[in-house]
């Protein structure tokens, strides 16, 4: 049975990332801009950036706007999935006083210093990893606007931190690369512990993967997306009735098994066309449409755009 998150990950192309380094000394607060103002700047070519901080010494509090903030220990990692603007800083009865505009910000290993001229009372590795919105997500319509990641291990946050800063110092080749890797990997050690954390009764596409029908049911359809599918044929594969699997499976996931698949075809039909020439006639042979007209209509009717086009659109926006 395929991983349906690793399936989803590859074709919503966790690609690019930016860390920047901060050193904090009391008083200090910073407010961070919303991502959507940022991703032409610091990752061209992102539909979307995820903005994140770990903590590496010391402690400080961050959160949204308007929202309690938390504290943050060593080890810590506090990731914003939506991009969404936030604030971080030395205590929770902040004055805002600076917005961190991060597009002036060069990347690792510099180090950006904020507050006073004391000694540091918290240092901070930054960044952003990009990654495609649309024209299908449901990973992040999955997660909360802010997500918070306690006591992450000294010898994985260690060697997470100093092997971008040898990457970033050295600029050995194939080191952008290196470093949006390492930033897929925190991202997902973040992913792993939300859902070892999630309660019981918790709804969304993550919490699905832990439910035995529509775990099962993701798995089916990410492994043969192709596939001919009725609700029926699934419902038998997945051991379950079809009620069953409709009702648990729009329980969980907030919409029709039938319905998910349509849109997680348009997702990975529009990876394929990101990446390179294959004609418009294979790409819908590759997600289930022996029709070139009928995946046509289908793809413009969820991007708003015709295959061509879309292609076109996405390459200038890369270049």
């Amino acid at each position: 049975m395929l991983d349906p998150l690793s399936d989803l990950l590859r074709v919503v192309r966790l690609d690019g990332a930016h860390f920047y380094a901060v050193e904090a000394a009391e008083p200090w607060c910073a407010q961070s801009v919303p991502a959507t103002r940022l991703a032409p700047r610091i990752i061209p070519g992102a539909e979307h950036l995820i903005s994140y901080h770990i903590l590496t010494e010391g402690r400080c509090y961050g959160g949204l706007i308007g929202e309690e903030q938390v504290e943050l220990a060593p080890g810590d990692v506090i990731v914003f999935p939506h991009g969404d603007a936030h604030v971080m800083s030395g205590t929770r009865d902040f004055e805002l006083d600076r917005e961190v505009q991060h597009d002036t910000v060069p990347s690792y290993p510099f180090r950006l210093h904020l507050g006073g001229q004391g000694s540091p009372t918290a240092n901070l590795v930054c960044g952003f990893l990009g990654c495609d919105r649309g024209p299908f997500n449901p990973l992040l319509a999955a997660l909360p606007r802010r997500m918070h990641m306690r006591g992450m291990s000294n010898a994985w946050l260690g060697g997470f931190v100093r092997q971008v800063a040898e990457e970033s110092r050295l600029g050995r080749a194939g080191a952008q690369s290196v470093l949006t890797k390492l930033a897929e990997l925190m991202f997902i050690e973040v992913l792993r512990r939300y859902l070892d954390d999630l309660p019981a009764g918790q709804t969304g596409w993550l919490a699905g993967l832990r439910d035995d029908v529509v775990g099962r049911a993701l798995a089916l359809l990410h492994g043969k997306p192709a596939h001919p599918w009725t609700l029926a044929e699934l419902a038998q594969e997945s051991g379950a009735s079809r009620s069953n699997l409709a009702r648990r499976f729009a329980d969980f996931v907030g919409q029709p098994p039938m319905q998910y698949l349509a849109q997680w075809r348009m997702q990975i039909a529009a990876n394929l066309l990101a990446q390179g020439g294959a004609k418009v006639a294979t790409v819908g042979i590759e997600v289930g449409y022996e029709s070139e007209a009928a995946f046509s209509r289908a793809f413009k009717k969820a991007t708003g755009l015709a295959p061509g086009a879309w292609r076109e659109a996405r390459h200038t926006a890369q270049t």
